[in-house]
């Protein structure tokens, strides 16, 4: 029955439908299990640093039930996008209901889609990759495929890398240049990969030119279907969807850095690269992104297996504690400044 801990995800899809169902506070359901509730539980049921054994890995990599939950957030998700959006087009919200949908909406993107569409995009096979890309397209990002995937795992943690935020820097300056530079990326990368197969710019195999067709369809046909308040809907629920990847971008690098060797070339990506989190349940709804150290010293490696290393930096809080807290940058510095190892401060290495 353990395998099964990860049904816990879908608890955000249907704070997500108590969201829509709502008026009033209710509106907030979702914002408030996300950064208040699941906070509250990280706390009182504290970490859990253990690894699976070696004779389970294989059998977990092999159990195919790990990768149903992660399908089921196709249907689920787009299942109330549309429920969102007929709710939206046929009643009057105040404007403190309408801040608390947006919220709630953006949450269930960041989490269900962005955050599974993260881990479909690290598959080998098509129709993984093909879901992920999906699942991206409500939270205009599809870009990020691109970028994340042979971009962000390549530069991490040094100064090519638009994702990787830098010491003393603010999240509110890290949306701007994070969300700049990997969009840039993005078309850089996919100009090298068309270079790469000798395909010219217009080849049919130019996604970046897909994914510019493939997110104005989407918003347009929100507007046919449903209404021209669901299309501002959707629009400002995207935005704030890429927005909170981009917080978790903040926290799972923030002040880490790799350095060059004799050769010239940066060193390999090591697990010391990325801030840990080991917080239960934050670790169990967001798919183990948490463990992102591994994740990042090796990326194949699916959900389920991924291993907590005792060298990682680690983050004092879960994940959504942690958004909340870089949303107030002088009190983030004050907590995570210190924890940054001095090698890789600027004043010190430099």
């Amino acid at each position: 029955m353990k395998d099964f801990k990860y049904v816990l995800a879908y608890t955000v899809p249907l704070m997500a439908y108590l969201s829509f169902s709502s008026t009033g506070i209710g509106t907030y359901a979702t914002v408030l299990y996300a950064f208040v509730i699941l906070p509250i539980f990280d706390i009182l049921l504290g970490q859990d640093n253990t690894n699976l054994p070696e004779n389970e890995v294989q059998s977990k990599k092999a159990n195919v039930i790990f990768d149903i939950m992660l399908y089921f957030n196709l249907p689920i998700v787009f299942g109330l996008l549309f429920y969102g959006f007929t709710q939206v087009s046929s009643h009057e919200y105040t404007t403190f209901e309408w801040v608390g949908l947006a919220l709630s909406s953006g949450i269930l993107l960041a989490t269900n889609a962005i955050n599974v569409a993260h881990e479909l995009g690290h598959r080998t096979s098509f129709v993984e990759r093909l879901m992920s890309k999906i699942l991206y397209m409500p939270c205009l990002y599809m870009h990020f495929y691109i970028e994340h995937n042979f971009g962000h795992h390549i530069h991490v943690a040094t100064p090519d890398d638009g994702a990787t935020a830098k010491y003393k820097q603010s999240v509110y300056s890290f949306w701007i240049t994070s969300v700049s530079k990997q969009y840039v990326d993005a078309w850089k990368k996919q100009r090298e990969l068309l270079s790469f197969h000798d395909r010219s710019f217009l080849s049919f195999h130019n996604d970046m030119l897909w994914y510019h067709l493939i997110q104005p369809l989407y918003l347009f046909t929100v507007f046919v279907v449903f209404s021209s308040t669901a299309f501002l809907f959707a629009a400002a629920i995207g935005v704030i969807a890429f927005l909170f990847l981009e917080c978790i971008n903040y926290i799972e690098h923030y002040g880490l850095r790799r350095f060059k060797t004799k050769s010239g070339r940066y060193e390999r990506v090591q697990t010391h690269h990325s801030w840990n989190s080991n917080h239960n349940i934050g670790r169990i709804v967001l798919y183990e992104l948490t463990r992102h150290s591994d994740h990042h010293f090796k990326s194949t490696k699916k959900y389920q297996v991924l291993n907590s290393h005792r060298e990682s930096p680690n983050l004092p809080f879960g994940y959504p504690a942690s958004i909340l807290l870089s949303l107030v940058p002088p009190l983030w510095f004050l907590v995570m400044n210190h924890r940054v190892p001095n090698h890789m401060k600027p004043s010190v290495s430099n």
